[in-house]
């Protein structure tokens, strides 16, 4: 049996624009549901649709303790993490769907 995984990340309206960092149990389901705009709020009203940056947790309170720590970073380490690994800000939603 697979093991559950968690999922934190980072959405933006485009390069350098705004920012959402949320967490998922189905990262694939909840990218969709915000690029699709199913559910309204801050992601729909800024077009947050872009998935620029994520990580695994097989433990669901390490990636809810990591979600509290980036929301609580500075809008420039952000910035730095995702250029770290997603230097061109690519929709990474298109690799998770496979």
């Amino acid at each position: 049996m697979q093991e559950k995984l968690y999922y934190v990340y980072i959405l933006a309206s485009h390069k350098n624009g705004t920012l959402y960092t949320g967490f998922a149990s189905n990262l694939i389901q909840r990218t969709f549901t915000h690029k699709n705009d199913i559910v309204k709020g801050f992601t729909q009203k800024y077009q947050v649709h872009r998935l620029v940056y994520y990580e695994v947790f097989e433990d669901r309170d390490e990636a809810l303790k990591r979600e509290k720590q980036l929301k609580k970073w500075h809008r420039k380490w952000k910035l730095e993490l995702i250029e770290k690994t997603n230097p061109d800000w690519k929709d990474l939603y298109v690799n998770i769907i496979g």
